[in-house]
């Protein structure tokens, strides 16, 4: 066994992929991705002691935390020798860490081991998941590290924008240390329920510093056809890194279209003074290697989403932030406070002939919870005449397995009396389908990124105020969540942190949850597995 990875969702049958993973990504870099988090743990074992001994640790550390666990979601990374840099950058901060409680204390390996760039790959390899022994252990482990991980990401975004939560940085710590130590098995359910509560917490911290940045999100028809000018296409989830292409090519001559998990950029009011943002092409993350290559002009990936590169159109593909991949060129980071040159991007979209239409229509979107508690008393009227007698949550990733068309199956079964609520590129399976209205109100109200599923959960507990409920599961609401990586792990926590129970979750179960780890999840919160279309429909409509 060369690599073990069962991360996402499509870890190779469900177990765990060995030689290389599904997604793409090489040993050489889920081996050194295992390393970068167990110095993770070195650094949280280092902060806790400063901590106990009344240092403060910097605000510094837990942003570089954050990035780093982001570079180690699937779909981000595929440079091993970019996450060798991080993994060097890891030590450097760990040294810091340790200066500050004068250098003793922690003696876990985490905390203390020593290399270079040439003995990485060594060390990488006696560090992964599988030197957790027991099952259970390592299974409640590894779900509270790949919650992390998705809180990490939302962190880094809020980050980018200003807006930062010392507690989430502490809580990086205080998990990360205690995936080091023997725990009883409800102290690591314990934190595990924890890291649902920071998840809400970053989550509520990321909207903040979105509707701050860019004001509330409006309802909003988008384009999906193509205009004759040259292209730049945008992908993934960092509204900063959009706000800077557009400023800079406003004058260019080229127009500007949103990817993947980019597409909700069109809600915010900030970027309607753009004329030159002009559309949405193609759909989900795993369709980019078709789509990319018909976009003719350059593309520029923000964050994760990214699958390995065709030579199609390699010359003309670009990664920022966090994302990297072998022989890709990356744009550098902000300095100090300024914006990113994407001067290079630009002068390529020049060169190039205009995108080769995909589709036609435009699709509606914009129901974050600002917009969709303004129309709270059309909905409540909806609800209470009959019209609406349910909300299907069906929010979180898409991905390439065939049995993701049960989602769509879903969307086009459901009774005309329900309402599809979604969020995060789940809603490429059903948000192309005309659906129709229910006396106005849209059947499928898209919040926006996956991140945004904090909207979803904002408006349950608005309806559960307004309806004067003591339980949000007395709601008319089902959630039929499909996942993919490690971003929806957190948005799941988060639910279960606020109360929900009865989730469906698929295509299939997390391979990573033991079978007594899914019985303790099954028994506490009615988590269940997705089954057939019409029988899932009817459990559905009779709130089950």
């Amino acid at each position: 066994m060369s690599m073990f990875c069962y991360q996402c969702q499509e870890t190779l049958r469900n177990a765990g992929c060995t030689k290389r993973g599904v997604c793409g990504k090489d040993e050489s870099t889920a081996n050194l991705q295992d390393l970068l988090i167990h110095t993770l743990k070195g650094i949280a074992l280092h902060a806790e002691a400063a901590r106990a001994g009344g240092a403060e640790v910097p605000d510094s550390v837990g942003r570089f935390m954050a990035e780093a666990l982001f570079t180690t979601i699937t779909n981000v990374d595929f440079d091993p020798e970019h996450v060798s840099d991080v993994i060097e950058q890891a030590l450097l901060v760990r040294d810091q860490v340790k200066a500050l409680h004068g250098g003793s204390g922690p003696d876990h390996d985490a905390a203390t081991w020593t290399g270079t760039r040439d003995t990485f790959a060594g060390k990488a390899v006696s560090v992964g998941v599988l030197t957790t022994e027991n099952e259970d252990v390592r299974s409640l482990r590894a779900l509270l590290v790949y919650g992390l991980k998705g809180i990490g990401a939302y962190a880094d975004h809020a980050a980018v924008l200003g807006r930062e939560n010392s507690a989430i940085y502490a809580f990086f710590y205080e998990a990360l240390a205690s995936t080091t130590r023997d725990l009883s098995v409800d102290d690591m359910v314990g934190l595990v329920l924890k890291a649902g509560e920071v998840a809400v917490t970053t989550m509520a911290l990321l909207d903040e510093a979105n509707t701050a940045a860019y004001g509330h999100p409006e309802i909003t028809e988008v384009d999906l056809g193509v205009r004759n000018r040259p292209g730049i296409l945008i992908s993934g989830h960092d509204l900063r890194d959009l706000e800077d292409l557009l400023e800079q090519s406003k004058d260019a001559g080229v127009d500007v279209y949103t990817h993947g998990e980019m597409l909700p950029a069109h809600y915010y009011p900030a970027f309607k003074k753009y004329d030159h943002l002009v559309g949405n092409y193609g759909g989900a993350w795993w369709e980019q290697q078709k789509e990319f290559a018909s976009f003719n002009g350059p593309i520029l990936l923000t964050t994760n989403c990214l699958v390995p590169v065709k030579d199609a159109y390699r010359d003309r593909i670009f990664t920022t932030g966090r994302v990297a991949f072998p022989g890709i060129d990356h744009i550098p980071d902000r300095q100090n406070g300024g914006r990113k040159d994407f001067s290079a991007i630009i002068e390529s979209a020049r060169k190039c002939p205009p995108p080769t239409q995909l589709e036609t229509g435009k699709i509606t979107g914009g129901f974050a919870h600002a917009q969709v508690v303004a129309l709270a008393d059309k909905v409540v009227d909806a609800v209470n005449s009959g019209a609406i007698k349910r909300f299907i949550v069906m929010a979180g990733c898409d991905g390439r397995q065939k049995g993701r068309s049960y989602y769509t199956e879903v969307a086009e079964n459901l009774p005309d009396d329900t309402v599809i609520l979604t969020a995060g590129c789940a809603k490429y399976r059903y948000n192309k389908l005309d659906l129709g209205d229910i006396g106005g109100i849209p059947r499928v109200l898209d919040a926006g990124q996956c991140n945004d599923s904090y909207s979803l959960a904002v408006v349950a507990l608005k309806l559960k105020e307004i309806f004067a409920l003591d339980d949000i599961n007395k709601l008319p609401i089902s959630f039929d969540i499909a996942w993919y990586e490690q971003k929806a792990v957190t948005v799941l926590l988060a639910l279960l942190h606020l109360g929900v129970k009865g989730i469906r979750l698929g295509p299939t179960l997390p391979g990573f949850l033991s079978p007594n780890v899914a019985k303790v999840l099954v028994d506490n919160f009615d988590i269940k597995p997705i089954g057939d279309v019409q029988g899932d429909i009817a459990a559905m409509m009779a709130g089950r």
